[in-house]
């Protein structure tokens, strides 16, 4: 069976209006009564944290070719330079482990031609291009979820991929969930490198009931044509709607749109929206069919998109309208023009003023879902918005939580999660939203009135102190308080057992020896440079300087996943993870907060968690952290 393209490119409301246009027509509401069990709206008891990361294996961002990037260094278009296939370039769909050896992929688009020789690229590739690292969505021990949190579907299937299975009427639409996949493996099941868990179609099916709907998963197919078919129409049978999940995109084992086609009608293939494009939508045997893509925030916002709408029309009801409000954008946002862009953000009301701090965008980040306050649109024929344009916001939680929600935009901590998280326990307060753009970033934000603290912990070279003279400099005349929430080590982070024997900053300069950075106007890049310029040793010295992450456990991840050999970050991101650690020094890590929010209620109720023995003694058995002055107040 050939493979198939992308039909066409349009506008997600042509092909929304197209279907429900059908549906008027030939699908009539009916009644019944059910008893529906799952844990969907359940409240949870306990912080939630991830058993397992999620992906467990680098992996292919898309279909093409893994390669190793060192053979692509000096190709041009004036030097294009052939690579020979099973060798130098090995052909991959999205989501296939990453060939070893192999620390790049190019996308098929940028093949310049395929031939029996291999393929011919016109232009350099990077190390890590379009590859998914091990733990670029969940990190093992993270917090998934607070307590006291109404689970709601993208959670459940947060949940799933990180390994935790258990924690403490009209008739509703019929509607067959399909999962596909040859990776595909049930949650129970024990992962196996390439393996992904089925988590979608939880998320999917919880869907569908929170809609009023009652869904019914089938057991996963993988990706055999004969096997696909004989499912669809078995559903087909039995169901008001399918859904078939995965197998709508360009890759070698992507039938939906073809076996659609056969034994229906397909209205549509692509659809012009990031993430999702490649949906299907169509009818087999008269019952209305979606093929929804993969990947989890893709599969999330089709299913909000299209399936909410053919749900509720069964039942005779209308799409809910989405509650929105208009606040600033706390960063630039790009985006790619011919497709409207969704993009997750944090929100919180700064002042009399809403803020949004987007979040990571990748189509398989579930996290993004499970932290997200509220979706931004990016209209097709716009390139994105600019940092402080006031933009309107799709809410995903009551604006009553979303009002006693602090913002805090800085440096990353692991404490900042736990402190959340003690906040949502008392009960009556939203907890913080929080955006890791680096110490100086957070600096800034507070000029720009976008955030109620900053995370900060900067070095004066001069003087070897932190954070005063940085808050002297980039805020004159602001009243800002300055609180310590722990001291915490900081330690050159290593494999297990520290394979390399890496003991100092001068090891780095070693031949071979792959160096993991922080950005540039984080505390830790401030720390690391100062320590280079103290020890007389030049960043063109090391491999790997000017690849940047911007978390601690980013970090962390890159060395556990041996895309790095070594980094600078704080003790608690290796304990982790279970990697080895070098002991560099202490730090301080303060809270930066204007003096005008220290009357609040909420940020109050901040301060009384920092100082209580119970959240204490929760930051100190993370490792690498002291409480001696927590809560204290410098200034």
């Amino acid at each position: 069976m050939e493979r198939q393209i992308y039909l066409k490119n349009t506008a997600w409301q042509e092909g929304l209006e197209l279907m429900m246009d059908r549906l008027a027509r030939s699908c009539i509401p009916k009644n019944e009564r059910v008893d529906v069990r799952s844990a969907l709206h359940r409240i949870t008891g306990t912080i939630v944290r991830a058993k397992k990361s999620s992906p467990h294996f680098a992996a292919s961002a898309m279909d093409g070719y893994a390669i190793r990037a060192k053979d692509t260094h000096g190709i041009s278009e004036r030097e294009p330079r052939w690579l020979e296939l099973g060798v130098q370039a090995i052909q991959v769909d999205t989501g296939d482990p990453l060939p070893e050896g192999m620390d790049a992929v190019v996308m098929l688009e940028d093949v310049l031609e395929l031939g029996k020789r291999g393929i011919l690229l016109q232009a350099p590739i990077v190390p890590w291009n379009h590859v998914r690292p091990v733990g670029e969505d969940i990190v093992e021990g993270e917090v998934l979820l607070p307590i006291h949190h109404r689970i709601r579907p993208q959670d459940q299937g947060a949940l799933l991929a990180a390994g935790v299975l258990e924690l403490e009427v009209r008739r509703k639409t019929r509607v067959g969930i399909l999962p596909t996949g040859d990776e595909i493996r049930p949650v129970e099941a024990d992962l196996q490198v390439g393996d992904i868990v089925d988590s979608n179609s939880t998320v999917l099916a919880s869907l569908v009931q929170e809609w009023g709907g009652t869904a019914t998963i089938w057991p996963i197919t993988p990706d055999k044509p004969e096997q696909l078919e004989a499912a669809i129409l078995q559903m087909a049978a039995s169901q008001d709607i399918l859904v078939i999940i995965a197998g709508s995109s360009q890759g070698r084992d992507d039938y939906t749109s073809h076996l659609v086609e056969k034994h229906g009608t397909l209205y549509l293939h692509g659809v012009a929206i990031k993430p999702g494009k490649p949906v299907v939508l169509g009818e087999v045997q008269g019952k209305p069919t979606i093929g929804i893509p993969g990947y989890p925030v893709s599969a999330y916002l089709t299913a909000h998109l299209f399936l909410e709408p053919w749900v509720k029309h069964y039942q005779g009801l209308g799409k809910d309208s989405q509650a929105t409000l208009d606040a600033v954008i706390s960063k630039k946002v790009f985006s790619s023009l011919g497709s409207e862009e969704f993009v997750r953000v944090k929100v919180g009301k700064v002042g009399e003023r809403w803020v949004a701090a987007p979040l990571s965008r990748g189509a398989g980040v579930t996290m993004s879902l499970v932290r997200a306050d509220g979706m931004l649109r990016v209209p097709r024929l716009q390139e994105g918005f600019h940092e402080g344009e006031t933009v309107p916001v799709e809410l995903l939680r009551p604006v009553s939580e979303l009002e006693e929600t602090l913002v805090c935009i800085g440096s990353h901590d692991l404490t900042l999660d736990v402190l959340s998280s003690h906040m949502k326990a008392r009960g009556g307060y939203g907890g913080i939203a929080s955006a890791h753009v680096g110490s100086l970033a957070g600096i800034l934000s507070l000029r720009k009135e976008e955030a109620h603290f900053a995370g900060i912990h900067l070095l004066d070279p001069e003087t070897g102190e932190y954070n005063h003279s940085y808050l002297q400099r980039f805020l004159p005349g602001k009243d800002v308080a300055l609180m310590n929430l722990v001291y915490r080590t900081q330690v050159l982070i290593v494999p297990k057992g520290n394979p390399l024997n890496i003991r100092t900053l001068e090891d780095f300069t070693k031949p071979g020896v792959r160096f993991i950075n922080r950005q540039g106007g984080s505390g830790t890049r401030v720390l690391f440079d100062y320590l280079l310029q103290k020890q007389g040793l030049r960043k063109e010295q090391i491999l790997g300087y000017e690849r940047e992450e911007f978390t601690h456990l980013a970090v962390a991840i890159a060395v556990a996943s041996g895309a790095a050999d070594v980094g600078l970050g704080i003790q608690s991101a290796a304990e982790a993870l279970g990697l080895d650690f070098v002991f560099i020094g202490e730090e301080r890590y303060d809270l930066a907060i204007p003096r005008e929010y220290l009357g609040e209620p909420r940020m109050k109720a901040m301060i009384s968690v920092i100082q209580s023995k119970a959240f204490q003694d929760e930051v100190m058995a993370l490792g690498g952290y002291d409480v001696r002055d927590t809560g204290f107040f410098y200034s």
